[in-house]
């Protein structure tokens, strides 16, 4: 089955219409980072490196960690974030980077969910999105945008390139500028 894949314009609105603070740092996360939604509730603000531009995926999918990048824009969402939550203690000193009501716990992956899929519907993306659309967007995007397959694997956490090739299938950026054979005949 083929991924759902929203356009840079369509993650944009989703991200646009997010009302909280919280959410719109996890969804630039997902998206940016390319992480899965256990990954980023389970992100610690310890994780961040910001000198290096990485951010530590700690026992992501088959207890593997893993380095993520963390793009500049990205990094001031999370600033962002990062002032507001402690401006308003949401947050404890090297704790979760996306507490839940309680401080001590992680946010939860359905309330990330719910959160996603509300974003959505008020963005008028007319697609059927969960927090996984943003993982396989970020990989699509980078595909189209000519990054080497083998770097979007690494950022991916993907062990088989398999894998990750199944994006070619769904970049249609890359696939509208392919010739065909008969095109390129003189007839």
């Amino acid at each position: 089955k083929l991924p759902t894949v929203l356009s840079k314009e369509e993650v944009k609105q989703l991200i646009d219409a997010t009302h909280s603070i919280k959410y719109k740092a996890a969804f630039s996360v997902a998206y940016g980072a390319g992480l899965r939604i256990g990954e980023v509730v389970m992100l610690k603000v310890t994780d961040i490196d910001s000198s290096r531009m990485l951010l530590r995926v700690e026992q992501g999918k088959g207890k593997k960690d893993r380095m993520a990048m963390l793009w500049p824009i990205l990094l001031s969402t999370l600033r962002q974030w990062y002032k507001h939550a402690k401006a308003h203690h949401l947050m404890l000193p090297g704790g979760w980077l996306f507490p839940g009501q309680n401080p001590l716990n992680p946010l939860g992956t359905r309330q990330l969910s719910r959160a996603c899929q509300s974003a959505c519907l008020d963005a008028g993306v007319n697609k059927i999105v969960s927090m996984h659309t943003l993982r396989h967007s970020f990989a699509t995007h980078l595909l189209e945008d000519k990054v080497d397959i083998r770097i979007i694997q690494t950022l991916l956490g993907h062990s088989k390139l398999e894998t990750t090739a199944l994006y070619a299938q769904v970049a249609s950026k890359l696939l509208r500028e392919v010739v065909s054979p008969l095109d390129t005949l003189a007839l």
